[in-house]
């Protein structure tokens, strides 16, 4: 039995992460401090739902704990370890920098000072698609230059990964960074534009717009990221032995480090987005046409071939069918 330590284990990416782990038979050791950035009562009803399988302990602590990453892998010598941890959200960057500081960066200096004390196999780390900043050449490949990040969470996410590269480079420490794409679907994240928006549609409220709903993202739905990860965690990248990366790959030269892309490889205009909510939901928008929010970007789209080159997977559902999932789970969790 192998076993897996994951932080923000009570987050939406993690604890649908951590039941696929269970499942597939690893003892999960999860991390997370409950923070109230959202509704915290969400998360205690993750981590209620994952502490039934026997499998599963959590400690309720900040990522950034000086030592408590240490100790943890001390106790448990983890196989693999996925960092979700993290502080969410461009918009909250702007207002209260210092919480991305603090959970993101120093955050992610515990974990990587605790994998070389304690070599994992395998690290896998959560970036975003916000790490190609202001690139304009879409799709976005990980071969790509991201150089201008557009917010300070962008920027703090970017920097993990050339922190996480140079242990990797160093110490020899495999890792592995996943950019994720818009991820949305049942037990999300009631700060997203779904969550917030099924949430006002269905109370009769109005839904704010951002750009005038000229935007693009690629939304990914949760299981299929869920799965990208799972079969990444044993795709482990080797430093290759004569420096010479195949072309397209983004494996470092002088590491065991790769960046990969989880998306849908599909760029869906809001209003589309917007439509499915309103198919799922039986009822009609009204929307409060606002302009681009500072920090943000007017479109996302990734190019996935490297993770189905890696791995022979690639994201396949349809936001119709994604959106209908979370606005079912969404009026039976609130009874509505």
């Amino acid at each position: 039995m192998r076993t897996a330590l994951v932080t923000g284990a009570a987050g939406f990416i993690g604890f649908h992460l951590c039941r696929r782990l269970l499942a597939d038979g690893f003892k999960v050791i999860g991390l997370d401090n409950l923070s109230d950035y959202y509704d915290v009562a969400l998360k205690q009803r993750r981590q209620a739902i994952l502490l039934q399988d026997p499998g599963f302990a959590i400690v309720n602590d900040a990522v950034e704990a000086p030592g408590l990453l240490m100790a943890m892998f001390a106790g448990h010598k983890p196989d693999v370890v996925v960092h979700l941890a993290a502080q969410a959200g461009v918009r909250y960057s702007i207002d209260n920098p210092r919480a991305y500081l603090e959970s993101n960066l120093i955050g992610t200096f515990e974990l990587l000072e605790a994998a070389r004390a304690h070599p994992p196999a395998h690290m896998v780390l959560a970036s975003t698609s916000s790490a190609f900043g202001a690139n304009t050449k879409m799709p976005y490949a990980e071969t790509d230059r991201a150089d201008h990040q557009m917010s300070f969470y962008a920027a703090t996410k970017k920097a993990t990964e050339s922190m996480a590269h140079s242990y990797a480079h160093l110490f020899g420490l495999p890792v592995t960074m996943f950019r994720f794409f818009t991820v949305y679907g049942p037990w999300g994240r009631p700060d997203m534009a779904l969550f917030k928006f099924t949430r006002a549609i269905l109370n009769g409220d109005p839904i704010d717009v951002y750009n005038h709903g000229d935007m693009k993202r690629d939304f990914t739905y949760i299981d299929d990221l869920v799965q990208g990860i799972r079969l990444l965690i044993d795709a482990v990248p080797e430093r290759p032995a004569d420096g010479i990366v195949p072309e397209g790959d983004s494996l470092s030269p002088v590491a065991p480090f790769r960046v990969v892309n989880i998306g849908n490889s599909d760029a869906v205009q809001l209003t589309d987005f917007i439509a499915a909510i309103e198919a799922a939901t039986g009822r009609a928008a009204t929307r409060n046409l606002m302009p681009m929010q500072a920090g943000d970007v007017p479109a996302t789209w990734a190019d996935a071939s490297l993770l189905q080159r890696l791995t022979g997977y690639a994201p396949q559902t349809r936001v119709p069918e994604g959106v209908r999932a979370f606005v079912d789970w969404y009026r039976d969790y609130y009874s509505v």
